[in-house]
């Protein structure tokens, strides 16, 4: 390919690739459970997109980047050949100037603190779910794909994707409920 074709396919690429780079880190995050492996492997993501996407074909650029960044993470965890590192005690710590993307700023300082308190708590409760229940929420309530995209991107049937949502619902309401019963 000329120069001017492979810059003109790199242009393409931004335009169509890079305004989905928060949702494919959100993603990485949940399912790689360390800011820096997140960062390597969404890197290592828009390589390998970028390296095939002459062979891109759908209109739906978010479930293919996913799908891509699942493999890279997948691939990830049996390089490693162990179990995923357990969540860092610190991740789920915000610092009080960080407003997360999926975050509106508060009106008061008490309606944001408790917004900073149930955030902490919901990513933690999150990070805890086994990895298949996890990714299905974070597709879902955080990168907003439809069913068959969440499908597309797992390589599961629409009906698991619909049953692993329920379940994971069920199984973060019934720890919200107890972390609540037992809050002081």
């Amino acid at each position: 390919m000329s120069a001017d074709g492979d810059a003109d396919r790199a242009r393409r690429f931004r335009d169509v690739a890079l305004p989905l780079l928060d949702d494919v880190y959100t993603l990485a995050r949940y399912l790689m459970r360390d800011a820096a492996d997140a960062e390597d492997a969404v890197q290592e993501c828009y390589l390998r997109a970028l390296r095939h996407f002459d062979t891109y074909r759908g209109p739906a650029m978010k479930p293919w980047l996913l799908a891509i960044l699942r493999n890279v993470c997948k691939a990830e965890f049996a390089r490693r050949a162990t179990a995923p590192t357990p969540a860092d005690a610190n991740e789920t710590e915000q610092s009080a100037d960080e407003i997360l993307p999926w975050q509106e700023p508060q009106l008061s300082p008490e309606a944001e603190l408790l917004r900073r308190v149930d955030g902490a708590t919901i990513r933690r409760l999150i990070a805890a779910l086994p990895q298949p229940f996890r990714e299905v929420v974070v597709l879902r309530h955080i990168d907003d794909l439809s069913y068959r995209d969440i499908a597309e991107v797992v390589g599961v049937p629409v009906g698991t994707v619909m049953s692993r949502l329920a379940r994971a619902r069920s199984m973060l309401r019934a720890r919200w409920n107890v972390e609540e019963g037992s809050a002081p």
